[in-house]
């Protein structure tokens, strides 16, 4: 009785320690055996053991466990009279295997669960991941553009209103169209900034009554080379004057490389207007297999600064990077400063041609 007690009362540690009561459990069948007991009692305390074993314990481990039980039991049918030694082998034998089997099975999924758990949180934190990549991306898209966008504008103010202060009591003409210009590019600021606000607003899923009306009706598609005169335009207002030329057969781009070239543009002139002093600008576009925009003046020069690139060359060379283009900029040996923008086009035929601006051509 003590012997089966304890052959039983040891299961409930299997979990904790199961080599051990597997261990425990076999010595003391072994003991039950070799007193002389019925060899059919305190079978299933080796047998439960063995299935911890197998369901904590990798195979190699477990499956030497599973010879100790089988041994403990041929043992046993040895013990037993002549007749019934080899069918209880057999029988003892299809037991530990089954018991094994079941075991180890139970161990693979308990495995297989985890992994995919383990694959299900790595695969969560790498969504997060890229929602905040994603989120960190747009806005330093939309910061770039409200920089491209205000520094351009807001230098045609600052000069035009320099300009029509100079000359407000010697020349009033002037001065009105001076004023009439700040009007202009401060409409036209003012109706790029509600783009974007728009973009934004459409973004975060305002649909509610005339304020989405109010911003579908805003939400203009990007401006692109079709504004290219537009652009020049309002330069030589503020006093620079711009050449334009091109060169290559002009054809459609696509929306996104659209966008960026006339941004590039826009920057360089921009930086014109700052830093170039007396100076005429030069763009030149080229359509060949590649769009190459070049922008130069012959003015004084880029302005040394200790921090290398100004943010927006740096915006430009974040812009290019998108589409696989090339960007290369400096100091021209004649005088002036000069960016030379390369970027890949598809071939003719395969792209789709970017919408024109309300109310203008497209280029």
């Amino acid at each position: 009785m003590g012997l089966t007690l304890a052959a039983n009362l040891v299961l409930a540690w299997r979990r904790r320690a199961p080599l051990t009561v597997l261990g425990v459990a076999l010595l003391l069948a072994i003991v039950f055996h070799l007193a002389g007991y019925d060899t059919r009692l305190n079978e299933a305390a080796p047998v439960l053991a063995l299935y911890t074993v197998a369901v904590r314990r990798p195979p190699a481990v477990s499956v030497a466990c599973g010879l100790a039980v089988a041994a403990s039991w041929w043992h046993a049918a040895f013990l037993a009279p002549d007749d019934f030694t080899w069918p209880n082998i057999a029988q003892v034998s299809l037991i530990v295997v089954v018991v094994w089997s079941f075991g180890n099975r139970t161990r693979t999924v308990v495995e297989r669960n985890g992994q995919l758990a383990a694959l299900t949180e790595r695969l969560r934190r790498d969504q997060e991941d890229r929602a905040r990549r994603a989120v960190t991306e747009e806005r330093v898209r939309i910061a770039r553009e409200l920089h491209d966008v205000v520094a351009h504008h807001m230098s045609v103010i600052v000069i035009q209103a320099g300009l029509a202060r100079y000359v407000f009591g010697s020349d009033p003409a002037t001065a009105r169209g001076a004023l009439a210009t700040i009007a202009d590019t401060g409409s036209e600021v003012m109706g790029e900034m509600r783009r974007l606000l728009a973009v934004l607003r459409i973004d975060a899923g305002d649909d509610a009554g005339d304020g989405a009306d109010e911003c579908a009706d805003s939400y203009d598609p990007a401006p692109g080379l079709g504004r290219l005169d537009q652009l020049t335009e309002r330069v030589r207002s503020a006093g620079v004057p711009v050449e334009v030329s091109i060169t290559g057969t002009v054809r459609p781009l696509p929306p996104g490389i659209d966008l960026c070239a006339y941004r590039i543009v826009q920057e360089c002139l921009t930086n014109v207007l700052k830093h170039a002093g007396p100076a005429t600008a030069r763009v030149s576009l080229d359509y060949g297999a590649d769009l190459e925009l070049r922008v130069s003046d012959d003015g004084r020069g880029a302005p040394p600064s200790p921090e290398g690139d100004g943010h927006g060359l740096i915006g430009m060379r974040e812009r290019v990077k998108l589409y696989k283009g090339t960007v290369r900029s400096g100091s021209k040996p004649s005088g002036g400063f000069e960016v030379v923008v390369t970027l890949p086009l598809p071939s003719p035929g395969t792209d789709t041609p970017p919408l024109a601006p309300a109310g203008e051509p497209s280029g």
